[in-house]
């Protein structure tokens, strides 16, 4: 608990308006790739077709769609960010491992890598000053 501590004190000392639009941002893309699995399952269902013989095909789709379109909003508005960004951690790795398990789609690897990267930056950094959570540790 203190390194987290310790964390957010660094992150609120060197926070920066720039990186809170990137955390929104990726809030923002989280949400609408989430939209978009919801909207058209069958791309979805095709992504996951490497390992569908592992079985729970379908409730990975629904842990996957919901899990980006709960952690989007949460990552935009800065509420609990760390922990719904432990939340997509898997679904990024899987799609990274996905691309190398059945065709390659470099837009979809490149796009998982980038945003695993931005991630793990954040779960380092925190949600900011710019955020529900600073906000609400302040009212205290």
């Amino acid at each position: 608990m203190n390194n987290v501590k310790h964390l957010n004190k660094w992150a609120n000392a060197h926070t920066y308006f720039s990186v809170d639009l990137v955390r929104m941002a990726l809030g923002v893309i989280l949400f609408f790739k989430g939209i978009a699995f919801i909207t058209n399952t069958q791309y979805l269902a095709d992504l996951l077709s490497p390992i569908e013989r592992i079985g729970g095909g379908m409730i990975v789709l629904h842990y996957v769609a919901s899990a980006h379109i709960l952690g989007g909003i949460l990552i935009f508005f800065g509420l609990l960010t760390r922990w719904a960004i432990i939340v997509q951690l898997p679904i990024l790795i899987g799609a990274i491992i996905i691309n190398f398990m059945g065709q390659m789609h470099t837009q979809n690897l490149l796009f998982s890598i980038i945003t695993l990267v931005f991630c793990i930056a954040f779960i380092i950094y925190g949600s900011g000053k710019h955020s529900a959570d600073y906000y609400f540790k302040m009212q205290e």
